[in-house]
């Protein structure tokens, strides 16, 4: 199952987050740096409003959504690429990772100490941003000297590899993030086997105050950092409040949606949170239906008919035929399986069909 690690500095929120993400107290949340030390890890649930639709169309009660882990990874300090706080521990913890959601405090709160001194959200991701970056130029020199014995060889893959650490250093010296380098879609593929830090996909979640979630533009910080954020290639913002949506993780559905109206809410920041982060992963879901379950399969983006089969048993890609599919929307337009076959909504797709996030799926294989 891939992951996606929550990091930032200490006392931004991190935990508490991780708390209401996975609806456990797994994580310790306190008022002081590195609370947390071993990162947790928790499964969460993917939101899916199609599968309580899905499910009263065929008649059953069982609704199975898909779902990520997420990993709450101990603060980051500045210095942390050189061992301070306990840097070289956290910075393995995030190179382990797919994918980065990073907590910024955007609240004012005396109470709650700032690692910095000051609630400066934009500085605060720099100096996360900036240790991973150091990080990946010791690492990026590290596989430069080894990959340039290969090329002398004439071997034609690790020529391409120093041609590109060799333009990728400098890029990084600079203060610039791996992933905002300029390269064409081969050497984004050759980027990942580098596992630097800084290439990792990264969402930014602005922390704010429970009161200021109604209305978040009457944050004084928030603003400037959404705008410094669009600048950062494939980094979004969520906007959470933490500490409430801690609170809602204890309670029931009714209590909750209850809560969220007494707010001015429509909905939770977590849910948009989630969303995003598999999303990040570059994951999307098939909706399988029957008399037994409604279940959202989670499979990667471009992922063919027979791998997306696999996802549900080896044996069904060994085995693939066909596989039976109607998007979503046509089948609840139709109103039912008979009338969407009837319509022709449903149609046969063979071993080359790239799945589409919402395809509802029944797979033919051998037996």
């Amino acid at each position: 199952m891939l992951q996606a690690g929550i990091v930032g500095l200490p006392n931004v929120g991190k935990s508490t987050l991780f708390n209401a993400l996975t609806k456990s107290r797994k994580a310790e949340a306190a008022n002081y740096p590195f609370c947390t030390i071993d990162p947790n890890v928790g499964v969460v649930q993917v939101p899916d409003v199609r599968l309580k639709p899905l499910a009263a169309l065929v008649g059953t009660t069982t609704i199975i959504p898909a779902a990520i882990e997420m990993v709450d990874i101990a603060g980051l300090v500045a210095g942390a690429s050189k061992g301070e706080g306990l840097g070289n521990k956290f910075l393995a913890n995030v190179r382990e990772v797919d994918a980065i959601v990073h907590v910024v405090r955007c609240f004012e709160d005396e109470d709650v100490i700032h690692n910095m001194g000051r609630v400066d959200p934009i500085s605060d991701a720099e100096v996360i941003m900036t240790e991973l970056i150091l990080a990946d130029v010791e690492s990026a020199q590290s596989q430069l000297q080894k990959t340039q014995k290969k090329a002398r060889g004439k071997d034609k893959d690790a020529e391409a590899s120093v041609a590109l650490l060799e333009r990728l250093i400098p890029h990084l010296d600079e203060g610039n993030p791996a992933n905002l380098l300029k390269m064409d879609e081969d050497e984004k593929m050759r980027l990942k086997s580098f596992f630097l830090l800084s290439a990792k996909s990264m969402l930014y979640a602005c922390n704010l105050k429970e009161e200021e979630i109604s209305d978040p533009s009457g944050n004084t910080h928030l603003g400037a950092f959404q705008k410094w954020a669009s600048s950062q290639q494939d980094a979004n913002c969520c906007i959470i409040s933490a500490k409430m949506e801690e609170e809602l993780s204890e309670l029931s559905d009714d209590e909750a949606k209850e809560y969220l109206e007494a707010m001015g809410v429509e909905d939770s920041g977590v849910s948009s949170l989630i969303k995003a982060s598999y999303d990040l992963l570059g994951l999307a879901s098939y909706l399988t239906a029957g008399e037994k379950e409604a279940r959202a399969w989670t499979f990667t983006k471009g992922m063919t008919a027979p791998q997306c089969a696999g996802v549900i048993h080896t044996d069904f890609e060994k085995k693939f035929i066909k596989a039976e599919v109607v998007s979503y929307e046509d089948l609840i337009n139709a109103g039912s399986m008979q009338v969407a076959r009837e319509t022709g909504k449903w149609r046969l797709e063979g071993k080359e069909y790239l799945f589409d996030d919402g395809d509802v799926v029944l797979f033919k294989c051998n037996a």
